[in-house]
């Protein structure tokens, strides 16, 4: 008697999951992970780069940027090997891995608040990155005599697609909008540091370090190594990602992953450092905490710059809030037995666009949120997280190659997380009082 409700349960299980936006859809190519990882990778980060080496100088700031992308590499290699380490199991979400790792509730502890402050952090910081590329298209474009228009209302425009886009139901629905901005991350790269060629050397260019104190030039470099860290951040949705990939004995998810985690970073290579090192090398330590905002002309070139980061941050955005999504859909089904209905889904996606976009409008500073979210949850997530989690499952000899390699970049990424949000929440404070706030 107990076989029918065994199955009518197994069946409304799997209605469930077919409706989550995580597990509903498994017909991935692996370029799909190529551009993903890209759109989840390159975005407001690789602004902030130029800025970044200027606060770091020419030695610290090219060792850094080349371990970094070494780092997180291995780090994403570890995820993408991880996700079928048990045979016919799939470990769809980062906190899932967690929990085999470290134990059902201790691992959802340990995952799931890192994981959201760094998936919420980057729509808001990504909410004012659009408002305020939108709003430098404005500037650009508007004659004098032009009308001052807040930025606020930028982030509002700029939030007004999410409130549709977001009820695209999983990440193959939002391919084409992945698609499109992996190849505006790449453009405005491109016209970001040919721009930067273009405009030469500057006269008073100049690479010592900005601030006039030992204390600021201290904190400066904190902040910009979680400049950094926020740059290398797909971590966080990859196994979400591989999770729509098909997977056989035969043809696990993690071949066709990995060939598109190759191509990304490859892409990621050809954005990152001509940007970071011909922005600071032209600017020197005036460069803005956005290279774009450091640029004036030509301005049809500046002006189309600005139009790709928009369209990318797009991307961006619903690439970080789906994992989101997700998260609060499962609690509201899963746990508070909430019909899956369209109805469930619209409120709650709606609600979060909403409440990323307040944020956004209160605390837009730009440099200081990347430096904020990038030491306090990106370090952790990306370089030193998954690395924790392969000692704890795998168990390598001590003092192994595998056990060294390990523990160094456990030991760089506490060094990030601990050094980067004082030097982000330092520079918080200082746009602070600079900025009239709701402007």
């Amino acid at each position: 008697m107990t076989f029918p409700v065994s199955s009518n349960k197994a069946s409304k299980q799997k209605a469930i999951d077919d409706w989550l936006p995580i597990t509903s859809s498994r017909n991935a190519k692996w370029w799909y992970s190529a551009f993903h990882n890209v759109t989840a990778m390159v975005g407001a980060g690789v602004l902030s780069l130029p800025y970044a080496m200027a606060q770091l100088g020419w030695g610290p700031g090219v060792a850094i940027l080349i371990l970094s992308w070494i780092i997180t590499l291995y780090t994403l290699w570890q995820m993408v090997e991880m996700h079928e380490m048990v045979p016919g199991k799939r470990f769809d979400r980062y906190h899932e891995l967690g929990q085999h790792a470290f134990g059902e509730k201790l691992g959802l502890y340990i995952v799931v608040p890192q994981q959201l402050i760094v998936e919420v952090g980057v729509c808001i910081v990504y909410m004012v990155t659009g408002g305020k590329s939108l709003h430098k298209v404005h500037e650009l474009l508007c004659k004098e005599p032009c009308k001052e228009i807040k930025l606020s209302y930028f982030i509002m425009i700029f939030a007004s697609v999410h409130f549709v886009l977001s009820h695209l139901p999983n990440f193959n629905a939002i391919a084409g909008v992945s698609l499109a901005a992996a190849v505006m991350s790449l453009s405005y790269s491109t016209i970001a540091w040919s721009a930067s060629v273009r405009k030469g050397v500057q006269p008073d260019v100049a690479y010592g370090y900005k601030a006039k104190t030992a204390a600021g030039t201290v904190f400066n470099f904190f902040s910009a190594l979680g400049d950094v860290a926020f740059a290398y951040a797909g971590h966080n949705v990859v196994l979400e990602i591989q999770a729509t990939i098909p997977s056989t004995p035969e043809k696990p998810s993690k071949g066709p992953m990995w060939r598109g985690v190759v191509v990304a970073y490859i892409v990621v290579a050809l954005c990152y450092f001509p940007v970071a090192l011909i922005g600071y090398w032209m600017f020197g330590n005036k460069v803005e905490d956005n290279i774009l905002l450091s640029l004036e002309k030509p301005t049809w070139l500046i002006v189309m710059a600005n139009f790709f980061v928009v369209v990318h941050v797009i991307g961006s955005y619903q690439i970080y809030a789906m994992p989101v999504f997700d998260m609060i859909e499962t609690l509201l089904v899963k746990k508070l037995n909430f019909s899956p209905t369209r109805l469930l889904r619209f409120v709650v996606r709606n609600l979060y666009v909403a409440f990323t976009m307040f944020i956004g409008i209160t605390f837009p500073f730009f440099g200081g949120l990347l430096g904020f979210f990038g030491g306090f949850a990106f370090a952790p997530t990306t370089y030193f997280l998954p690395c924790i989690i392969w000692l704890a499952i795998y168990k390598p000899r001590k003092y192994s190659l595998s056990w060294c390699i390990n523990w160094i970049c456990i030991v760089l990424g506490l060094c990030l997380m601990i050094l980067s949000p004082i030097g982000g929440l330092r520079q918080i404070i200082l746009q602070s009082k600079d900025y009239k706030f709701y402007s």
